[in-house]
């Protein structure tokens, strides 16, 4: 969950000073030369003479279609279904790919951390002291009706996504303080003091909307009205809550500049809906969409021996993952009393048997998930910190558990059995420790009641996952039942914190920045639609947080996050689940691909750098010929 396209880079964290083009010593007067790009720390690997992106084949062939479930999501979003084509606001169920329509300022590099370069902006001044920016808009830019995208729709643009757009989207745009246009060519951001460090790159990556399209409409209103869009693909058709297709724009103005060149090459990117995941798998079989990202291992294990795999026409491949895996778990809502005594939420963790479950119903398929940063160098190392997070940490000593000064918190490795009766006698010594007895066989809360716990979820397929987890419970007296609803009601709740315990994926950024705010702070946890599910609010990972978005340097962002990270683990917000160290793709065979991923891509550059293969197809259709 919570990964973005391209277009809306870093959603989830990602530096913010420029590129080559400012000097840390210069004097806040002086204004420095004109940069083509931006990156966290002023590094960036392509020079403003690039020509294309090294890792797309930039003589990829246009044409095809490439039809797809969603398996990432973003603000409003919803993996089952969509209502609006406004996808930038809280209400309503924003359309996957609508990203797609609108062109940002800048466009992120797939093989860097956090590096974008210039689209409707062509170039970018910052003064010295990194809170004006300059940018400079591309003359040719223009919407789809041929208008021109001037400086003054990127100002309104901006301003109405700090004011009306979706709460996360507000929250991490605190720091900016105005976007104005001085004329049709010049935009002119200014941030707050002591700004977070990725608030610009966030900002230069949102959509830019048109300022005559709102005019006469409400910003903040879903809406099944197309949007006047300015980005390589413009709404086709759609039939609410079942699919929505893009149509390619053959003469999009940016086309050939040089962060688009070898992208963006179907004629048609399909969205297809489903609210079953078991559904969804057979409907790729019927080919009613041609790739699919296979998230259950149940399915991967045994379900693709269908005639199109065994012949060829469909291809599987398993690819390296070497982006940070993020976090995957049931995250509990400490909002409720009955979760605030983090020993009550150990026990939790301690009844989930993750060896048993992964051995029986995902084939061995998974690696534990410990950490928010999981599969990257952003995680605390085992033992003590050393002197430089310790520096960090050492202010909140005593206001925090004293195992974050000893050893980051790792969930316990059953004996396998399902049923690990060591960890559930510690769990009951646990909840007694919070006191929760047992009377009459059911664990009791201090005012008496009985604990209950309901987990919700809106997807069938992670039923089987909840019965073992739900029987070890019992054992220790709890009441435990899983709440299945439609994906509407899903979101509705989760926006509104009703829920005990709910699943959620996200992963951070190589780069993590001011979206930590989103997903762990005090800031947000009290606001409807946020990130932080679990309700954190703590004063030291508040801390943290700051310390990670005033990073000067990569290695002053490692030791924050690291830092961060003992923080979290010993706040038990979360049973943590599992993760995968690889994409499993299964496509129909008429698709062309480049060799070597970029390490950065959303998933693995799909649909954005992929491309139809003319040939392919055409072997494809004659082998399904009697």
């Amino acid at each position: 969950m919570a990964q973005l396209s391209r277009r809306h880079v870093l959603a989830l964290g990602a530096g913010g000073a420029f590129s080559a083009g400012w000097l840390r010593g210069a004097a806040a007067s002086e204004m420095p030369a004109e940069a083509h790009g931006m990156s966290a720390f002023g590094d960036l690997k392509y020079s403003a003479d690039f020509h294309h992106f090294d890792y797309v084949n930039v003589d990829a062939p246009k044409g095809g279609t490439f039809s797809l479930i969603p398996s990432v999501r973003a603000y409003n979003q919803s993996y089952q279904t969509f209502n609006s084509l406004n996808a930038f606001i809280l209400k309503g169920d924003g359309a996957q790919g609508m990203d797609m329509t609108f062109a940002p300022l800048m466009l992120r590099a797939y093989d860097e951390p956090d590096g974008m370069y210039g689209l409707a902006a062509k170039s970018v001044k910052i003064s010295a002291d990194r809170l004006v920016y300059h940018f400079t808009m591309r003359p040719e830019a223009k919407f789809h009706d041929g208008t021109k995208l001037t400086a003054h729709d990127a100002a309104f643009s901006l301003t109405s996504l700090k004011t009306k757009g979706h709460p996360l989207i507000i929250v991490q745009m605190r720091d900016m303080v105005s976007a104005e246009a001085i004329d049709a060519a010049t935009l002119v951001v200014t941030f707050a003091k002591g700004r977070a460090r990725d608030v610009p790159l966030y900002v230069a990556g949102l959509p830019i909307f048109s300022k005559a399209y709102y005019a006469s409409r409400p910003f903040d209103e879903t809406s099944l009205e197309i949007p006047l869009g300015s980005g390589p693909y413009k709404v086709g058709k759609f039939e609410v809550n079942r699919y929505i297709e893009y149509e390619r724009v053959k003469d999009w103005w940016a086309t050939d500049l040089p962060p688009c060149r070898g992208s963006y090459n179907f004629d048609v990117v399909r969205y297809e809906f489903y609210r079953d995941r078991d559904v969804a798998f057979e409907g790729f079989t019927g080919k009613n969409y041609l790739y699919r990202e296979e998230f259950t291992s149940r399915l991967w294990a045994t379900r693709y021996d269908f005639p199109a795999v065994k012949d060829g026409r469909v291809k599987m491949e398993v690819v390296p993952d070497d982006t940070p895996s993020g976090a995957q778990g049931w995250f509990i809502n400490t909002r409720r009393d009955k979760f605030r005594d983090p020993r009550v939420r150990e026990a939790l963790i301690d009844a989930f048997d993750f060896e048993w479950t992964n051995k029986t119903i995902m084939y061995g398929a998974y690696a534990r998930t410990v950490s928010p940063f999981q599969n990257s160098d952003l995680m605390a190392s085992d033992g003590p910190p050393p002197p430089e997070e310790l520096k960090l940490l050492e202010p909140f000593r005593g206001q925090v558990p004293d195992e974050v000064f000893v050893a980051p918190f790792t969930p316990p490795v059953s004996d396998g059995s399902g049923q690990d009766r060591s960890l559930l006698r510690k769990a009951q010594q646990l909840l007694s420790d919070a006191g929760l007895p047992i009377k009459e066989g059911k664990r009791v809360l201090p005012n008496g009641e009985i604990f209950r716990i309901e987990f919700l979820l809106d997807e069938p397929s992670f039923q089987p996952h909840h019965g073992p987890y739900i029987k070890n419970l019992a054992t220790l007296g709890i009441e435990a039942s899983v709440r299945l609803v439609d994906a509407v009601q899903h979101k509705a709740r989760q926006e509104d914190f009703d829920f005990d315990l709910t699943i959620q994926r996200f992963s951070m950024s190589a780069t993590p920045g001011d979206a930590m705010r989103s997903f762990f702070s005090s800031q947000v946890a009290a606001t409807k639609g946020s990130y932080n599910l679990a309700g954190v609010a703590s004063p030291a990972i508040d801390a943290m947080i700051e310390n990670i978005m005033a990073a000067d340097s990569r290695e002053e962002l490692t030791v924050a996050c690291r830092a961060f990270d003992r923080l979290f683990r010993a706040g038990r917000y979360w049973v943590p689940q599992w993760y995968n160290k690889t994409h499993r793709l299964a496509y129909w065979d008429q698709f062309g691909r480049p060799q070597k991923l970029p390490r950065y891509a959303n998933g693995v550059g799909a649909p954005d750098i992929w491309w139809y293969d003319g040939g392919k197809a055409a072997r494809l259709e004659q082998a399904k010929q009697p």
